[in-house]
């Protein structure tokens, strides 16, 4: 098989070179970027006439499948997999996996430093610090004692469940699947939307989920309410987001995920937007994280050459 990587994944020469010998070992081709575009011709032109592509969350569209005659395995090194045209693919047996499970302990610690962060509110007051002055009186909140409402219990929003409970939180949730968690208390959107202190988002993106944060379910939310999205942007309404905070109508939001990567449009709503911690998609981008997500796709292609897929997506 030739395999190739489009992509540099954030992990070393020495790891990747590792991977090259063990694939060699087993008599397959494999190559790699050390540079990362979002042309789609350029990605075609690296993958020539391999039959396995790695690529995280860059967008492909038939622009670029039609061009990959020889692609039958694309392995996202991702989570999300919403930025493919997983319909041509279906279409042309090209198979999809992705890389589920690699950043639930990163996604899962800075879901819980956001919600200290708008708690305490540390970005206000490290900058009254570094202007000379004192808290002016200000006095933050606790995390013990508030409620979560998690929407969405795959790993990543069990990780937070946890981690929350560990500080003392009453935790409720909203998912299509529900697991066996005695300290979980599942319910209802509206009612979790109108008992919690802090909404957190771990849901996919899917035509149900789009815009699922928007102005209806954000004024169902408490007005002192906190809300984190490191899911997926499209779940949440960005003006209809803004506008509730610049109304007071929600206390405050901790954002990593948009509609688009950064670097933002000016204009974004959010960007101007009260009582808001806004971070440049780095959720799942630890050191750590990146290692295990090498590891995830090196299983998950030789398991693919056996006929043993795994995190399938098509």
């Amino acid at each position: 098989m030739e395999i190739v990587l489009l992509e540099p994944l954030g992990v070393s020469q020495k790891s990747l070179e590792i991977m090259k010998t063990d694939f060699e070992k087993n008599h397959h081709h494999f190559r790699y970027y050390p540079t990362r575009t979002e042309n789609e011709n350029e990605l075609a032109d690296r993958t020539g006439n391999a039959d396995i592509a790695i690529l995280s969350n860059i967008k492909v569209s038939e622009k670029y499948f039609s061009k990959c005659k020889n692609l039958k395995f694309l392995q996202v090194a991702f989570t999300g997999f919403d930025h493919v045209d997983l319909e041509y693919c279906k279409k042309n047996n090209i198979s999809v996996s992705n890389a589920a499970g690699y950043a639930t302990t990163a996604v899962a610690e800075i879901t819980l430093s956001l919600a200290l962060s708008l708690l305490r509110n540390t970005n206000k007051m490290e900058n009254n610090l570094k202007t000379l002055n004192d808290r002016n009186g200000f006095l933050g909140d606790e995390l013990a004692g508030k409620t979560l409402g998690i929407i969405g219990t795959g790993s990543i929003g069990m990780a937070v469940a946890k981690l929350f409970l560990a500080f003392g939180c009453r935790v409720l949730a909203y998912s299509r699947t529900q697991k066996n968690f005695v300290s979980i208390e599942y319910t209802s959107l509206e009612t979790l939307l109108e008992q919690s202190d802090i909404i957190s988002l771990h849901v996919p993106y899917t035509p149900e989920t789009h815009h699922l944060i928007n102005e209806e379910t954000l004024n169902k939310c408490k007005k002192s309410a906190l809300l984190i999205n490191t899911a997926r942007g499209l779940v949440v309404d960005s003006k209809a987001l803004a506008k509730a905070l610049n109304e007071n109508k929600l206390a405050g939001a901790g954002i990593d995920i948009y509609e688009k990567e950064p670097p933002l449009p000016e204009n974004h709503p959010l960007l101007s937007a009260k009582n808001t911690i806004l971070l440049p998609h780095i959720a799942y981008a630890t050191k750590q994280s990146m290692e295990k997500r090498l590891e995830i796709v090196y299983d998950s292609i030789n398991l693919w050459i056996d006929g043993k897929q795994i995190n399938k997506v098509v």
